[in-house]
């Protein structure tokens, strides 16, 4: 990929917004499990870098896809995954299909107030027995005349607590299933029959508003569908290769940094008269660690670049993504040894680097479904012989 100035100064405007309004206040969101999404969505928004690939019509910046994985990834230097996994939520996971395949009406009453950070978004897909498995959700949408009558629940939805409205994958056809029978809604969550059922207490991504939300006879109109009704399925697996992306963008820098920080400490931790730092197997180990992430980063890169170019990416962006998977299971368990007693400590983000970040093999698609979809772009899985 080429980084043009327009790139550089995209991310100085990140780093800025990051060190104003997230920064002071990572450590007090974490405790709380809980950050004010209005408010940071509305300082996001007003810099512009909640619609850095959608239409201008709409309040975005038109610009390609490669500015918004300088925007992930320099998202991925904050030390709160789960702040920032919210923030994408809003920029790169529910807006795509609205934008995408979205009416005129929908987009201006949906998109351009989330663009600008006055409304909070979510994606609904996961349910709590169709998780990695997409195409067994059993949330249906019944029409009635002009309307959708909506019954059913979604699981692990991020900003489900405080969000305005949610984009919602149902099954809405008897016939045609699993792939032809869906089909994405926005549902304003304020709808009589929408309830949160729990905040969910989670190991990783504490400061994220997660829910699990029900939905008992929830009438929306019809005209809140995006694109052609059953082609629901189709748009989230498109909408799919943009979250991967930004996922093993964001995880990438920020195992990055975890090396960089463990370089810093170890570099001053003193042990039988030397650093840690000084040690062969400790060196190496970094070195092999930072070789895996430009390993990873050319990957992604790859990806972005045949993605610009209208190519076919599930192979790419799929690879990017398992492999992001597969190091945050390895580097911040490797860089927290090297910490000794202070890497358990909840007052080094190492810490909290190890525990979040574990979360990048298993949100927007397990790695072993990574594998899945890898096997069949190479004409191996099962499902695809004879």
């Amino acid at each position: 990929m080429h980084f043009t100035h327009e790139h550089r100064e995209l991310e100085r405007t990140t780093r800025r917004i990051i060190a104003e309004h997230l920064d002071p206040y990572l450590d007090e969101w974490e405790a709380e499990q809980m950050f004010p999404a209005h408010r940071v969505m509305k300082a996001f928004g007003s810099a512009g870098l909640l619609g850095i690939g959608k239409p201008a019509e709409y309040g975005g910046m038109e610009l390609d896809f490669s500015y918004e994985m300088v925007f992930a990834e320099t998202l991925g230097e904050v030390r709160s995954s789960g702040l920032t996994s919210a923030i994408g939520v809003q920029s790169t996971m529910c807006t795509p299909a609205l934008a995408h395949h979205g009416s005129d009406a929908l987009k201006r009453e949906y998109l351009a107030p989330t663009i600008a950070g006055d409304l909070v978004g979510c994606i609904g897909v996961s349910e709590a027995s169709a998780g990695s498995d997409v195409s067994q959700i059993k949330t249906w949408a019944r029409r009635d005349g002009g309307d959708y009558i909506i019954n059913g629940s979604k699981m692990w939805i991020t900003n489900g607590v405080q969000g305005d409205w949610i984009c919602l994958l149902c099954n809405t056809s008897q016939e045609g299933g699993p792939h032809r029978n869906k089909s994405l809604i926005i549902v304003p969550l304020k709808s009589p029959g929408v309830s949160v059922s729990r905040k969910l207490d989670k190991l990783v991504l504490r400061a994220s508003d997660t829910a699990e939300l029900f939905f008992d006879d929830v009438r929306v109109p019809a005209s809140n569908r995006i694109g052609e009704e059953n082609m629901g399925f189709i748009y989230q697996m498109e909408q799919f290769q943009e979250e991967r992306m930004f996922v093993a963008a964001r995880g990438m820098r920020s195992m990055e940094r975890a090396i960089e920080e463990t370089i810093d400490y170890a570099g001053q931790r003193q042990v039988f008269g030397g650093t840690v730092l000084s040690n062969q197997v400790v060196y190496h180990k970094l070195a092999e660690m930072q070789t895996e992430i430009q390993a990873l980063r050319s990957l992604l890169y790859r990806a972005i670049e045949q993605y610009l170019d209208g190519q076919d990416i599930a192979q790419f962006a799929s690879m990017a993504k398992y492999y992001a998977g597969k190091l945050s299971m390895k580097i911040p368990n490797e860089c927290l040894q090297f910490w000794g007693g202070q890497g358990v400590m909840t007052e080094n983000w190492i810490s909290r680097a190890y525990r979040d970040l574990r979360q990048t093999a298993i949100g927007g698609g397990a790695n072993e479904i990574m594998l899945e979809v890898i096997a069949k772009t190479m004409g191996i899985h099962p499902g695809r012989r004879g």
